[in-house]
């Protein structure tokens, strides 16, 4: 196999939080990467950068993914949402971010963002009818501090809606 093709310099275009993006990427570069150390976008954290804790979670085609498995040349001619992307724009918040804040469903705050984007899937894909299923929705999720019991309420809260 020849080294020097692998990692040759690929073009995708992709949208981020609505604005179109062109990149000339290495093939072996993750979405995370790209998003945090190509487009400033770092409120996608880098947690365990096995896609085993969730802290990277972004949104690709309105379905939540874990961005440190997600090769960025498979986002060519698609649309990524992250933390950044879901308030409003005048800076009002997502009613699940307020309802984390209503909630105190956070602590150290490192999980929130990927939290927030998981929850909003889990909301968006019909998955928060009661805390069980909201629970094992969120499982891939992991929050050190132990803020579970907040963020699913702030869930359960923002489903209402």
């Amino acid at each position: 196999m020849d080294n020097a093709r692998s990692t040759a310099a690929t073009d995708v275009a992709f949208t981020v939080n609505g604005r179109p993006t062109r990149l000339s990427v290495d093939s072996r570069e993750s979405l995370l990467d790209v998003l945090r150390e190509r487009l400033a976008l770092t409120g996608t954290k880098k947690g365990c950068d096995h896609g085993q804790c969730g802290a990277c979670t972004v949104h690709l085609d309105g379905r939540r993914v874990v961005s440190c498995l997600t090769p960025v040349v498979k986002v060519d001619g698609r649309s990524v949402t992250t933390i950044e992307g879901v308030g409003g724009p005048d800076g009002e918040l997502d009613p699940l971010q307020q309802a984390f804040i209503d909630h105190d469903a956070l602590q150290c705050g490192y999980c929130t963002p990927g939290q927030v984007m998981a929850g909003i899937a889990c909301i968006r894909e019909g998955h928060a009818r009661d805390d069980a299923e909201i629970r094992e929705y969120m499982s891939g999720n992991l929050c050190r501090c132990g803020a579970y019991g907040g963020i699913v309420a702030a869930i359960r809260q923002a489903a209402r809606r």
